[in-house]
């Protein structure tokens, strides 16, 4: 069983519901979810931010934050995952920000960091990775943290 059916079976055994904002996965996220056979009953939706005009407007992600911090931080996947979550009402809520490559990174934020937020009723955690490879691994592997991460809210809720 893969871990976007394990999810979907916990949030529909414990009646809870998920979103999602992505932006280095691009829908990734989602797109795993709604692939599982009543996901409907479970999942709301999700953002892609890929432009950062998306995290501020759609998502509520501060602009002093994306200027001061950048798209690629602990504190903007806070506010994406906080800001999903408000916007789609749902129990959980994950985002997804980071750097596919091959280009984008610097010394500070390398090719293949990645920053996730979760959100739900008792608040917001963030936490990050750097995963090897190139883009297309970067993003799977980013997806199924993302996933795990839902997973692991759910089970504990």
């Amino acid at each position: 069983m893969s871990t976007a059916e394990r999810l979907v079976e916990k949030l529909a055994e414990k009646g809870l519901t998920c979103a999602t904002a992505e932006s280095c996965t691009g829908g990734g996220v989602g797109s795993a979810i709604t692939g599982v056979s009543g996901s409907s009953a479970v999942f709301w939706g999700g953002v892609i931010s890929y432009d950062n005009s998306v995290k501020r407007d759609v998502l509520g992600v501060p602009e002093e934050v994306l200027d001061a911090k950048g798209a690629v931080s602990s504190e903007c996947a806070a506010a994406m995952a906080a800001g999903v979550r408000r916007l789609m009402k749902t129990d959980l809520a994950v985002s997804i920000t980071g750097i596919a490559g091959p280009g984008g990174g610097s010394a500070e934020k390398p090719v293949g960091l990645v920053w996730f937020g979760l959100a739900a009723a008792d608040g917001v955690s963030t936490e990050h990775r750097i995963f090897p490879g190139d883009r297309a691994a970067v993003r799977a592997a980013a997806v199924e943290h993302a996933l795990g991460l839902l997973l692991s809210a759910a089970l504990e809720a």
